[in-house]
């Protein structure tokens, strides 16, 4: 008798914010996470991509933190939560307690290799403490998000700069630049939250950036913007093209440690440089800029290399993605990625996503009722289901 893998009707990657809701939304709708579902993180504990964030990262100076879903529940706010607290702590703790208050069996620490089709089934292969391993699913939902997939833009002469380059995904604290002259690239909130620590470490700063910064007024949240912001990432989503950067779109609200920032000089940005010399940057002008580090906070790209052989990638770069379902192969699902990348739109996505996920089942037969379905389809039932699809 041929060996079978271990089934699951749903397989989640990743358990940050957006696989977090997915998982809570799913169990809402009736999946059992001793069961039905599989939730997968290659974490060491929870917390998602906040628990590699810096220590001096602040609830205070983070980006806004949106509560998960159902928190509440726990009487946990990050709205109320300590702002002097360090963010990755916060953060981590809050999702523990969360987990195990909805019982939400996540698996970690498992990193997702590959997803592979196997005719009419998803085949997860993923390795943890205890060796390779693979899970049969009849969906997948992606939300592995950005954190390990660093993007660090080409300059001519990057491999022969003498000092350090040091992307946000491995920048630990100011102290490390003690006494040095850094030079630090991007136009988002890390870029400035990290041109404030280090103020009081390096001996020198330069703050370069592709495009002029718009700091908002006081009060002014630029909906707007942030609006034409998503609006761009969804039609890059559904086109398949590579996802354009939010903070293109988008300003910085100038909070009063931002203001006096701009008025102390520190954050003052300066036309990107040419190129990178072993000494340090050459700038537009061709004045040379020496430096010790180079700190990149120039962002993410969605980590998706395990769903490779599923040849989802367009021609043009990217994924098409429409409202959540990969419009390559309607198994696939994705929450926090593209216009539901942000904390608030991850929490959406999640409910949406889950919405789509059971009606999927429920569609293909893999469910027994619909919805809130609390009774466990038989295996030899799913079986014959796939066989006459």
């Amino acid at each position: 008798m041929p060996f079978e893998l271990p089934r699951r009707e749903v397989v989640v990657i990743g358990a940050g914010q957006a696989g977090l809701a997915v998982t809570y939304f799913l169990q809402r709708l009736g999946l059992s996470p001793a069961h039905d579902m599989l939730t997968l993180d290659r974490g060491p504990g929870a917390g998602g991509a906040w628990q590699h964030r810096w220590s001096d990262l602040r609830i205070g100076t983070a980006h806004r933190i949106n509560d998960l879903p159902g928190m509440s529940e726990l009487g946990l706010s990050f709205e109320t939560a300590d702002r002097k607290a360090p963010a990755k702590t916060v953060v981590a703790d809050y999702y523990a307690r969360y987990e195990e208050h909805f019982g939400l069996q996540v698996h970690r620490p498992a990193t997702v290799t590959s997803v592979v089709d196997e005719r009419d089934d998803l085949v997860v292969a993923f390795t943890d403490d205890d060796g390779d391993h693979e899970v049969v699913a009849d969906v997948v939902v992606n939300a592995s998000g950005t954190w390990g997939s660093p993007f660090m833009p080409y300059y001519p002469g990057y491999s022969t700069f003498a000092g350090r380059h040091v992307h946000t995904a491995d920048y630990r604290s100011a102290f490390d630049f003690a006494g040095q002259s850094v030079v630090v690239v991007g136009g988002g909130t890390s870029a400035v939250g990290f041109l404030l620590e280090l103020e009081r470490h390096a001996s020198d700063l330069l703050w370069v950036t592709r495009r002029p910064v718009q700091f908002l007024a006081p009060g002014d949240d630029d909906l707007e913007g942030r609006l034409a912001a998503v609006r761009m990432q969804d039609e890059a989503a559904r086109e398949g093209r590579p996802l354009p950067s939010i903070v293109s779109g988008t300003g910085i609200a100038t909070t009063r440690r931002i203001a006096a920032g701009i008025d102390r000089g520190v954050l003052v940005a300066y036309p990107m440089f040419t190129r990178i010399e072993p000494e340090g940057v050459l700038l537009p002008d061709g004045t040379l800029h020496r430096a010790d580090a180079i700190v990149w906070a120039t962002g993410f790209r969605p980590e998706v290399r395990h769903l490779a052989p599923l040849g989802l990638r367009e021609a043009a770069g990217g994924l098409r993605v429409r409202n959540g379902v990969s419009e390559s192969d309607p198994r696939v699902f994705f929450a926090g990625y593209g216009p539901s990348a942000s904390t608030i739109g991850a929490n959406r996505a999640g409910r949406s996503v889950a919405r789509h996920v059971v009606a999927a089942l429920h569609r293909d037969g893999s469910r027994a009722e619909w919805p809130g379905a609390r009774k466990r389809v038989s295996r030899e039932r799913l079986r014959a289901s796939i066989r006459h699809r």
